[in-house]
Order: C-alpha cells, then structure tokens, then sequence
C-alpha cells in the first residue's frame, strides 16, 4: 500500500495566560492510498486538532506545532510556509469541516463558494458551473440547479453539509480530512453520505481520514482505527479488532455508551465508569441493567390509563409559494400535513424522519413558535390557537422547547446564570433577586453543573456543557411539556448519554412529559415509550417503540431503520 500522509510524533501546544500547555502528546498517524483511517474519541481528545494542524490551520498566535515530520507522499510539509501551503490545501489536502453553517459564507451563493474553491482554472465559467452541478448531483442533493443559486440559510443542515462535501471534492484532492461529516444528518442521507465518500476514493484512489464519535459510522467506513483521549492514541487496529475486541477500558466505554438497538437497559454507561472499573463491558451493563418486557408493560398500562395532557388533531402548517409581480400564491410547500396525535402525562413520545419530513416545524408548531395553518393543538383541555395573549404566555411556561444548537441558543453576552434566571423574571417566578440566585443555583447543580459557574459566559463550556445550561433554562419556569429538538445531535457519544441518562432522571423526578424529536434512530428508541415516524409532513406509522423497532409495517420505516449504521 501506498503512504499518502504519514504523521510522526506530533505535538501540540496552545498559550493561555501566557503560559503554554500542550494537548497532543506525540501523536504518529499513517493514511494509505485508497484506504480509510477513523479517529475517534470523546470531545477535546485531540482529534480534530491534529488534523488541523497538518492542515496548518491553527492560530499561530496562540498554538505551537512540533513534529518530526509530516510527509505528504514524499514532500515533509510540516515545514512549509502559507504560500507552500496554499498550494496544498484544497488541491492536495481537502478538509470537509463539522459545522457547515460557520465554513459557508452566508452572503454569497453555493454554487459561486464551490466554483472559487476551483482557484484559477483554464474553463469557463458555464463549464465550471456544470462541473459543480454535476458534483452536487453525486453529493445527493436536490434540484442541484436550484441549489446552486441559493444562499446557505436557504438550506437544511444536512444540505449545508452536502455543499461542503462537494467543495472538498471539487479539486480530487489525493487525502480527504472528514471531520464529523455526518453528525448533522439523517439515518438514510448518512448512509448515502458513506456510500459516496467511498464510490469517490474508489475511483481516484484517495486515502481519507474520517473523525468521529460514532462508532457505528466508523464500522461502516473505516478500514483502521485509532482512539484518541486526552490527547494520546490509547489503542489502534483494524476496525474489526478494535470494534469487536477493544482491550483498552476507553475504548470499551465508547462502545457501551451507545444506545443498544436490540435491548433495553434503565441507563447508559458512561465512560468514566470503565475508566473506573466499574463495568467490564457491554454483557457486564446488560445483566446490571437490563429492563424486561413485562416491567416495561406494566410502566405503560399506568401511562396510558391516564387522559392525554396534549392532543394534536389534524395540523396543518403549510407554506405558500409565490411568483411574479404580484405574489400570487401557486402553490404550498405542506410542512405539517393533517397530523394527529395524543401525548400522556409521563410519557416520552419520539418523532423521527428524514430532513425535511416536518418533524421540527410540528415541533414549532405545537407550541405556536409558527403559526398552524389550520387543525388544532390542545393542551390540558384549552386549544392552542384560540388563547389570549395572557393565556400564552401561560402555556409558554408550562411548555418548553430545548433547541438543537446549544451554540446559537444562549446570548454570548449574558452568563449562564442571568439565561438561566431570565425566563424566571419574564413569568414572575421567584421575585426576590436572592432567591431567584438561589434556585438557578439549584438547578445548575441538577444538571451536574456547579453554583460557581453562574458567572460565567457560554464560550467558556463545552458543547455538552452548553446543552446542560438549556435543559436548566428550560427546567427554570417548572414545565409539563418539553419538545427536545435534536437536542443531543451535536454531543459526542459519551456526553450524549450523560445527557440523555439526565433527561431520563429528570423526568422521573418531575414527571415531565417529552416530545423527542431526532434523526437518530437508537437514541430515539432508547428515549420513547412510542415513536411517531413522519415523511413528506404526514405520519407513515405510530406505534409502542420496541414494536415498531422489531416489526415495523411501513416501507419507509423500513428503511430508516435498515439504514441505522451498527458497530459490528
């Protein structure tokens, strides 16, 4: 096999109060020609920062890289300047990045963003356009003319990150650096995603290195793996050794901490728990942990012996779509189309689908952040749509949404403290200023944070820690209803299941009632009593979430389910 890139004893340093303190500890990585290497590990273990800095893409105000050598082919770029690697990145070297929205320019049209990442080329400007029409059709996205002439917030994520796929692609660069390529999308678009990153190495020989956290993406991708933590590789292999016979507790915390897809346990193992030696592995977690049909039975005959707390009937929010002089409507785009359900007091109801399908809009809409276009939404007995002004705001307080993006969600300018003690103010809760400190205090502490982090600002946590902030604003103004938004999408593996271990715990002990919504199939049965499963803004099928897991009726839950990536 032919080296593309091979990395030895990189070391990473970055500067913080003007001391300097180093992350990645003599790291040694090898990509070979037409071969995939994974990476994976929890957030701040040094992944996405090695690779940035082979890339040379790290602030060298503040980071210091040292290597023996990185060796691109033949050539050791580690000493390159900016103008030696202009002429690597992109062309020889190409980054696909984990958050689209912040690598797209938002003031110029994707198509225009793809053809400069082409730099200076002997075409004209109609052929460069082809070019990337034809690439954004491999990419799997839609009317890929249409496209071309749209801005990036005039797509979904998952589209975002298609664009950003082809930009990398669009020069046939010798080795690709995916880093959480396909975080943001959906069971059937993720598994397209796989597909064309390896038709497209297959046909150009390119070597790859994909970051990640989910190991059942890496199963289906990678040929060797190597496990990064806190900076250091702690075990690497072939992605069947280390996926069926990891022998580093790390690595076996990893794997455990992923929602099981063919049984249930009351709550995910964390990492920190193998580090500890707490369990051994995932058949240690299952005969600890393990819920039987019968227990699970009994739970909902309880739950649905109750009357509904929110019922849905016949929901429509459609979009109008309009052309010439005038406006006139031609059309509607039927985001929510004739949607009916009921949710119990307790009862944690997922809603999953592809992006697109409607499950956020519904989400929107059941809380009137967009207006329906006609049906109903009544909670504990009063419709929605006909509430006062007085009356909303009421049921805002007793409905609460917790948003995908931790990131855009919290004012950078307030702490944490005042975000959380905000809604507080706005309905009147806890009208002392000291007690007020006190509670959010409280509920820092419920979410495993600390009363002392009340001073501090967003961009001082992590993302997982950021989300934690939102459940506790959230939890702030003593809810019935929470709609998870995709709510842990964006979280590694391990926080992921902190969180979601919490939500749980919460819900047991306020008994909160959830709307789940996500694109991510495991953690959605893991979560649910039963599951809503939504294509084209109608629901294909609804039913108790084991069942509809183990015998689903419908054709299109068929294949979200048969697209789920599993760790072998």
């Amino acid at each position: 096999m032919k080296s593309l890139l091979k990395v030895n004893n990189l070391r990473i340093s970055f500067c913080r109060d003007d001391k300097w303190q180093e992350a990645v500890h003599g790291v040694d990585f090898e990509v070979f020609k037409g071969k995939t290497l994974g990476i994976v590990g929890e957030s701040g273990s040094g992944k996405s920062v090695s690779n940035l800095a082979v890339m040379q893409l790290l602030d060298r105000r503040k980071s210091r890289i040292e290597a023996d050598s990185i060796l691109l082919e033949d050539k050791d770029i580690s000493r390159y300047n900016d103008d030696q690697m202009s002429e690597v990145r992109g062309k020889e070297i190409a980054m696909i990045f984990q958050e689209p929205m912040t690598s797209l320019n938002p003031v110029y049209k994707c198509g225009f963003q793809v053809v400069e990442a082409l730099g200076r080329q002997k075409t004209s400007s109609q052929q460069h356009k082809e070019k990337v029409i034809e690439l954004f059709e491999k990419v799997k996205l839609p009317n890929p003319e249409i496209i071309f002439d749209k801005y990036p917030h005039e797509l979904s994520g998952g589209q975002k990150q298609r664009v950003m796929i082809a930009m990398a692609l669009i020069s046939n660069p010798k080795v690709l650096i995916a880093d959480e390529p396909t975080t943001a999308l959906d069971v059937t678009v993720q598994k397209e995603i796989l597909k064309l990153l390896k038709e497209l190495q297959c046909e150009n020989g390119m070597g790859m290195i994909f970051i990640t956290h989910d190991l059942g993406v890496v199963s289906e991708i990678a040929d060797d793996v190597i496990v990064m933590n806190k900076g250091v590789i702690v075990e690497k292999g072939t992605t069947h050794d280390i996926l069926n016979n990891p022998q580093h507790p790390y690595t076996k915390g990893l794997i455990a901490c992923r929602p099981p897809l063919d049984y249930r346990i009351e709550r995910l193992p964390v990492v920190k728990e193998f580090l500890d030696g707490k369990w051994n592995d995932n058949d240690h977690v299952k005969n600890e942990l393990l819920i039987t049909d019968e227990s699970r039975k009994k739970q909902h005959e309880l739950l649905y012996s109750q009357e509904p707390i929110l019922k849905v009937e016949n929901l429509r929010t459609w979009y109008p779509l309009r052309k010439g002089v005038f406006g006139r409507t031609y059309d509607y785009v039927k985001s929510v189309d004739d949607v009916s359900f009921d949710v119990y007091p307790g009862e944690t109801l997922g809603l999953v689908g592809e992006s697109g399908c409607g499950k956020t809009t519904l989400g929107r809409s059941i809380l009137r952040l967009v207006e329906p276009t006609s049906g109903s939404v009544v909670f504990e007995g009063k419709d929605v749509s006909k509430m006062s002004d007085k009356d909303l705001r009421e049921y805002r307080k007793k409905a609460q949404i917790i948003f995908q993006d931790p990131y855009s969600s919290l004012n950078p300018r307030i702490s944490i403290g005042d975000a959380i003690a905000e809604p507080m103010m706005v309905h009147g809760i806890e009208t002392d200023a000291k007690k007020r400190r006190e509670r959010v205090c409280r509920l820092l502490e419920e979410v495993g944070l600390e009363a002392s982090h009340y001073q501090r600002y967003p961009h001082e946590f992590s993302g997982g820690q950021r989300q934690r902030i939102c459940i506790a604003r959230a939890l702030a103004v003593e809810p019935k209803l929470i709609i998870c938004d995709e709510s842990v999408s964006a979280l590694d593996v391990s926080v992921q299941a902190q969180v979601l271990n919490l939500l749980n715990r919460l819900k047991k002990e306020f008994n909160f009632t959830y709307i789940f919504i996500s694109h991510d199939l495991g953690v959605v049965r893991f979560m649910s009593d039963r599951v809503v499963v939504m294509y084209n803004g109608k629901i294909q099928e609804m039913d108790e979430a084991d069942r509809l897991f183990n015998n689903p009726q419908n054709d299109y839950t068929k294949k979200l389910i048969a697209a789920i990536c599993k760790v072998r």
